[in-house]
């Protein structure tokens, strides 16, 4: 999924659903999830993601697997992937090709099994949503794309690595 800049995207764009920006008053000033009656729900920091366009796609992957020592791992259902092992053996390590004209830079993923709890969680701790990606990956999961205080990009997405979640991801009311 190409991550885009930091600007809201319409309601439609390109036949994908967009997250609505949260309204001033809302999930930032609302009360924590699990005051409002919200199921318990887990999460995970679980992806370190070098977001790069075409043009130094193959140059950077290269690059950062001789600097990590992991061999390139192509992913076979989706080309402009690339794994490149395990980081401290909790955090994978990917490559993606984003569109033509996008920045390279770093993105991380937030692995959940409640997506829309996560993203309220993370609304109240002032992280903005950009959009919202239906069907994001080949088993059809969606995701949604978010900024933190700081503009920095990152998606909320749905568990990805079932044994690493079951290890790692933290329980949150």
């Amino acid at each position: 999924m190409d991550p885009g800049g930091p600007e809201l995207a319409p309601e439609w764009a390109a036949g994908v659903r967009v997250c609505a920006p949260a309204p001033q008053d809302g999930p930032r000033n609302a009360a924590p999830a699990h005051t409002l009656g919200a199921m318990p729900h887990r999460s995970r920091l679980a992806v370190l993601l070098l977001d790069l366009p075409p043009e130094v796609h193959a140059a950077g992957t290269d690059f950062w697997s001789a600097a990590t020592g992991n061999p390139v791992e192509p992913d076979m259902t989706d080309p402009a992937w690339h794994r490149l092992g395990m980081l401290g053996g909790r955090l994978s390590f990917e490559v993606q090709r984003t569109g033509e004209g996008t920045p390279p830079r770093w993105h991380v993923d937030v692995e959940t099994d409640d997506i829309p709890a996560e993203v309220a969680r993370l609304e109240a701790l002032g992280a903005r949503r950009l959009r919202h990606v239906e069907a994001a990956d080949p088993q059809g999961r969606g995701l949604c794309q978010m900024t933190d205080p700081a503009g920095l990009v990152f998606c909320v997405v749905a568990v990805q690595d079932d044994e690493a979640f079951g290890r790692s991801a933290r329980t949150w009311p």
